[in-house]
């Protein structure tokens, strides 16, 4: 449940912090979420640790007041995701939001060779973030440039793979769970398997599950908070 100080108004106890646990709904942004909490509470202070594209789904952590000091340090825990990658098909964005360019057989991939590529991406590894990201170069994010169909060089980064298992194949979809650290991203790994494997791939499905000890299973849906928020005293 939602504790807040008994001894305050409800808007000033979100100003003294809050850290809010949410399961992101499906094509919402991080950012459309932080909104619909900020004008429920009624203070400009919200942020979220950690962001999560529009078809992802699960676990957001909202910071109010002074709680979001603690920002940085939440984002820097590890992570956990399920989802699953599609093989045999590509497309530029690295998942759906952009329509499939390029499909090759898959009948001769073996369980074997699923694995051996899985193993392979195992602790730390260099990723190139996708060019439909975020991440900023020469002043623009990446998107607003791929968007343009302008070519910029993005330097690879450093992350670790502590777990990475595939719970499940339903041909061509790969079911998936990984455990991972800050700055990772799992449609550059979605498309890095596919290119291992040699028949391209792209993320299909992606959900939040954990980021350190805050848990999904204890996360509020988005409905349900404003909800509750609203009816508090």
């Amino acid at each position: 449940m939602l504790q807040l100080d008994p001894k305050l108004p409800k808007q000033e106890s979100f100003t003294a912090g809050q850290v809010l646990l949410i399961d992101k709904p499906l094509e919402w942004t991080s950012f459309d979420v932080v909104k619909k909490v900020r004008n429920a509470i009624k203070i400009k202070k919200v942020g979220h640790a950690g962001t999560l594209d529009p078809l992802a789904t699960g676990l957001l952590i909202l910071c109010t007041g002074k709680k979001t000091k603690t920002i940085e340090s939440l984002m820097a825990e590890e992570k956990e995701y399920t989802g699953i990658i599609t093989i045999g098909q590509t497309t530029p964005t690295y998942d759906l939001e952009s329509e499939v360019s390029e499909a090759k057989d898959i009948s001769h991939i073996t369980l074997k060779d699923i694995d051996e590529v899985r193993a392979g991406f195992m602790g730390q590894i260099e990723q190139i973030p996708p060019m439909h990201s975020a991440i900023k170069v020469g002043g623009k994010r990446l998107y607003e440039h791929a968007r343009k169909g302008e070519t910029v060089e993005v330097k690879s980064r450093k992350v670790t793979i502590s777990e990475f298992e595939i719970t499940n194949v339903d041909s061509p979809n790969l079911h998936f769970r990984v455990v991972c650290s800050k700055g990772t991203y799992i449609r550059s790994l979605a498309n890095d398997f596919g290119t291992k494997l040699g028949v391209g791939a792209h993320l299909s499905a992606l959900r939040r599950t954990r980021i350190g000890d805050f848990s999904v299973d204890n996360a509020y849906k988005l409905d349900d908070l404003i909800t509750l928020i609203k009816d508090l005293p």
